[in-house]
């Protein structure tokens, strides 16, 4: 059976955070994901491994560690209810000083609106550079996409926090009514 090789490029700052004091991260990842991960000071990483399954979540875990995800949060994608994906602010904005005010829109003043979304949604907001990365649950992806979307396209910050709002009290009736069918 033959390796499974992918490679990929995260920015050069975000190379000390993936291989971690002394490699412990790169390490740890490797052993969590049965893979061998070479990374070179220009951000180049290939990951091998001897499952196409195995690479592809340990390029998630890259992936997410190289758009601004700490390793901690970015080691959420072992668990198979966790997803990661990536917005990218060109498709909002059309010049830098126009990404740069929607980024100032997802973080909100002193980071409450940052804060508010992950609380509401259980998620993770990681924002670096031209892109804004997400981690949440399978099943709560969709509505934390769709609200930094929403923030994206103009949208409130006080319609979406109700939207937010009003998806969590579904989901915790879903919850509540799931454990009371369980009985």
């Amino acid at each position: 059976m033959s390796d499974f090789e992918q490679t990929l490029k995260i920015p050069k700052e975000r190379v000390a955070i993936l291989i971690g004091t002394k490699g412990e991260t790169k390490k740890a990842l490797e052993k969590d994901t049965n893979s061998k991960i070479n990374v070179d000071s220009e951000g180049a990483v290939t990951i091998t491994s001897k499952d196409s399954i195995s690479s592809w979540i340990a390029k998630q875990i890259v992936k997410a560690i190289g758009r601004g995800f700490s390793p901690e949060i970015a080691r959420l994608l072992l668990n198979d209810n966790y997803v990661f994906e990536l917005i990218e602010l060109k498709d909002f904005a059309s010049n830098e000083k126009g990404m740069k005010r929607l980024k100032g829109r997802v973080i909100g003043e002193r980071g409450k609106a940052q804060k508010t979304i992950e609380e509401l949604t259980d998620g993770y907001i990681a924002i670096f550079g031209k892109t804004i990365g997400l981690i949440a649950e399978v099943s709560k992806m969709e509505t934390l996409r769709t609200a930094i979307e929403m923030l994206l396209s103009g949208a409130r910050h006080a319609t979406v926090f109700a939207k937010l709002e009003k998806q969590r009290r579904n989901w915790k009736r879903d919850e509540l009514l799931g454990n009371i069918n369980n009985i």
